[in-house]
């Protein structure tokens, strides 16, 4: 009973001491926080190549990065090492291809830079619609995260979730609302160093289990996952036909331009000051989030090595309670998970994941209401429209986020994969290429844009809809339920060449608003 109080009182002192410093922080950067420059876009600007880099790692690593790759490696292996790879290679993409060429002053959204590039301010709309299509799913998800994570972390009974739930969406409207840019950054920077610090001590306490060697851990791993040989080799997520293999391409490209495009990535890259600085901060970001991967690969293979292939999946079929479960196999003193101070440290940094994601996300989709959907919405605002225009932006922030609490509320029962397939299938099918033709072909125009979006959008809608992710499978959305008639759990390998062709279609016949400033923008 004493290690079980102990592990609490280590939980609660954790807890109150993060939230204690990140309200502290958003409390400094809100205080010049009434320009739209400071608001939406303070913090690369004013972090510095350091700073800027360590909160694009922090904006990218969200709970489905630290807690589902975990369980994937712990129980499909070797596509579970695919993941964490591709994660990686998601933030390269974003800092070799796209840092330097999306930096620009006065652009705060997609739907600014997309109307700043083609000269044509009809975008917004389009833009906006996409971005609240890729993160309220998104935010959904985290939110519902938080809320188990935290009903967990003080072990609370199941009857506290939706208080959790709510407690987390207030932190993170608070952030996001007085923070701003900066200040989510300040949190961003904090939390990749309680996450890295505690997944650094779960993979070294699981490499000392097997005297430091990486090849006796993984043959304990394959051991304990019941797969033999399969387990090293791809297919055990998907499996292992002609389907489960274009499965497997087809999230792997989903992965790799989803998350390379999300919309509160790009709102990092705006404010960066010039090339040095976007490449020095790619260092700052790709490094932690290396690292971390490399460690989430470690971790994850000492859950199917202590604790196996059984107690993972009774837990959690997709195994995203392995990061969790394994503290307790790795600290034998404890009467069981929950009872050991490793616990109330790892779901501490869970905890601290998925509130600043969330805060991350919240920010940018309220930024994307506020400027994409407003009459008029300029570059920059001064006097007393600049102050109005934060004041809508505060308020629009605390509208996503009570409804965003609101609806998690009713989703924290379902199985998240649709939400998060949801997401990433539209960030990888729509952005990429829109923001691709945009920065390197001079005769993309806004009929493209919108040819790509409301083209591509619908498809995937339908496509999500006929899936086995929404009925037919004992995970899905629906499992009592079977009307599948598209074989893949993630519409990417079909809608990814769609939105490249409708853009190439949709832009054939010039217009002639997008013809302005183009020679312009492209000589910058």
């Amino acid at each position: 009973m004493s290690g079980a109080f102990d592990a609490r009182s280590l939980a609660v002192v954790i807890f109150l001491g993060f939230v204690a410093v990140s309200l502290l922080l958003c409390g400094l950067a809100a205080a010049d926080q009434d320009d739209p420059e400071h608001f939406y876009a303070g913090g690369g600007a004013a972090l510095g190549p350091v700073g800027g880099g360590l909160a694009i790692a922090g904006d990218y690593i969200s709970a489905a990065t630290l807690l589902s790759t975990t369980g994937s490696v712990a129980l499909a292996g070797f596509d579970g090492v695919l993941f964490a790879l591709a994660t990686v290679a998601s933030l390269v993409l974003v800092m070799r291809v796209l840092a330097e060429r999306m930096r620009s002053k006065g652009v705060f959204t997609l739907g600014d830079f997309l109307a700043d590039r083609l000269g044509d301010r009809s975008v917004r709309r389009a833009l906006g619609v996409t971005t609240l299509v890729v993160l309220v799913p998104l935010l959904l998800v985290q939110l519902t995260t938080a809320g188990h994570v935290m009903t967990a972390m003080f072990g609370l009974p199941d009857g506290a979730l939706t208080g959790c739930t709510v407690a987390s969406g207030a932190l993170m409207i608070c952030y996001s609302a007085f923070g701003g840019m900066r200040g989510t950054g300040y949190i961003q920077i904090l939390k990749v160093g309680v996450v890295l610090a505690a997944v650094t001590l779960l993979a070294g306490l699981v490499l000392a289990r097997y005297g430091w060697s990486p090849f006796a851990l993984f043959e304990a791993a394959r051991n304990g996952s019941g797969q033999g040989g399969a387990y090293a080799l791809p297919g055990l997520q998907f499996g292992h036909g002609f389907a489960g293999g274009l499965d497997l391409i087809g999230f792997q490209c989903t992965l790799v331009l989803g998350a390379a495009c999300m919309p509160h990535i790009m709102m990092r890259l705006y404010p960066l000051r010039d090339a040095y600085t976007a490449r020095r901060a790619a260092v700052w970001s790709v490094g932690p989030v290396a690292l971390l991967c490399a460690g989430i690969v470690v971790v994850g293979l000492g859950a199917s090595a202590l604790l196996g292939h059984s107690v993972l999946r009774a837990a959690d079929p997709a195994g995203n309670t392995a990061l969790l479960l394994v503290t307790g196999a790795l600290d034998p003193g404890a009467d069981g998970p929950r009872h050991s101070p490793l616990f109330a440290l790892v779901a501490c940094a869970a905890f601290a994941t998925t509130l600043a994601a969330v805060a991350g996300i919240t920010l940018a989709a309220a930024s994307s209401l506020a400027r994409d959907f407003a009459v008029r919405s300029g570059a920059q605002g001064a006097g007393k429209a600049s102050r109005r225009e934060i004041r809508r932006a505060r308020w629009t922030v605390v509208a996503i986020g009570a409804l965003g609490v609101l609806a998690s509320t009713y989703t924290q029962d379902r199985n998240p994969q649709v939400l998060l397939s949801l997401s990433f299938a539209a960030a990888a099918s729509i952005l990429p290429p829109v923001l691709l033709y945009a920065l390197f072909r001079p005769d993309f125009t806004a009929r493209g844009v919108r040819w790509i979006v409301y083209g591509t959008l619908p498809l995937i809608l339908v496509l999500m809809t006929l899936s086995p992710a929404v009925s037919g499978t004992p995970v899905a959305l629906f499992p009592e339920w079977d009307f599948r008639l598209f074989p893949l759990q993630t519409p990417g390998l079909v809608t990814i060449p769609v939105g490249f062709l409708l853009g190439l279609l949709g832009s054939r016949r010039q217009e002639p608003v997008a013809r302005r400033n183009r020679t312009a923008f492209f000589a910058r």
